[in-house]
């Protein structure tokens, strides 16, 4: 059963990063994303119903969900969606997957979840292994205006970590992921219209077939069915197995981003991605190897593990 999902999950994640480059256009990157989760939260809030979780929460609890919203499916994707318009899909999703180990630090400063030497290390490794990639892809590739995606990835990057922290302080709550994602998702989606009116010119819509396709895709496929793939694989192998497919899904993002934008690889990058990549099994490892090790200043909710579930 393993296998079928992991599948799933890692081919799904590792397409969306691509499938944002046709959202790319005439069309406000927030207008894109408003529309991506007007589509997304309600099959998400559906789908929880279905599985008779509750959808009532008080008002103490929408707060935070709607400071997960506006961090976790508003501004990150800002960041995300204009970074790919100078810099290549597969590289931005390098960036993203780095999210592991921010995560872990975030966790110890919050929670006092103080994390082993070895994750330390595989973030060091993983980091370096970053560095080298885009700084070999800057100099002979992207120049200035690719320095300033990348800089825009990582910022997105971040913004992810906080949201995936008040996304921990919401389950400790009480708040089954399925609503409380989908609430987010609506509040992201708020949150993104105010911006495409205030300050992108407005909800303009782009009637293509690659746009609609490409919407359609990433509303459904990419937040619903790819993130329903990674619960199921939760349940039936854990979360810190479930959680190494975000090693898998950047091979395929550089892969169909190589083929369909024409990266040119050279020996540096080729070097990074491979640290890159080692650093997050590092790191991943770590994490697996340090539950029952630590001993925390306060009640640390369990979470799910950060992972592109909302690419």
């Amino acid at each position: 059963m393993s296998v079928p999902l992991y599948s799933v999950t890692v081919l799904i994640w590792g397409t969306t990063w691509l499938a944002i480059t046709y959202q790319l256009g005439p069309v406000h990157p927030a207008a894109s994303i408003a529309y991506r989760f007007v589509l997304a939260a309600p099959l998400m809030l559906a789908w929880a119903r279905v599985r008779r979780s509750p959808l009532r929460y008080p008002p103490a609890v929408h707060a935070r969900l709607a400071a997960m919203g506006l961090f976790m499916f508003c501004g990150n994707f800002m960041c995300f969606y204009v970074a790919e318009e100078t810099v290549p899909s597969g590289f931005v999703a390098i960036v993203f997957a780095m999210s592991l180990w921010p995560n872990i630090l975030l966790s110890w400063l919050a929670f006092g979840r103080r994390p082993r030497a070895d994750v330390l290390v595989g973030g060091a490794v993983g980091l370096g292994g970053l560095v080298l990639t885009l700084w070999s892809s800057v100099a002979g590739q992207l120049g200035s205006v690719g320095a300033r995606g990348l800089l825009l990835s990582a910022g997105g990057t971040l913004l992810f970590c906080l949201g995936n922290l008040v996304s921990g302080k919401v389950q400790a709550a009480g708040v089954p992921v399925l609503p409380g994602t989908g609430w987010a998702m609506a509040y992201g989606a708020v949150a993104s219209t105010v911006v495409a009116v205030t300050v992108g010119g407005g909800l303009s819509f782009e009637a293509s077939a690659s746009y609609v396709v490409a919407l359609v895709y990433l509303a459904v496929f990419g937040s619903v069915v790819g993130f329903g793939a990674y619960l199921t694989l939760l349940g039936a192998v854990g979360a810190e197995r479930a959680a190494y497919a975000t090693v898998l899904f950047p091979i395929v993002a550089l892969a169909v981003s190589t083929v369909v934008e024409d990266v040119s690889w050279t020996w540096p990058m080729a070097v990074g991605v491979a640290f890159a990549l080692l650093g997050n099994a590092f790191v991943l490892g770590g994490a697996t190897g340090r539950q029952g090790r630590a001993a925390p200043r306060r009640s640390a909710p369990t979470t799910v593990p950060p992972g592109p579930a909302e690419r």
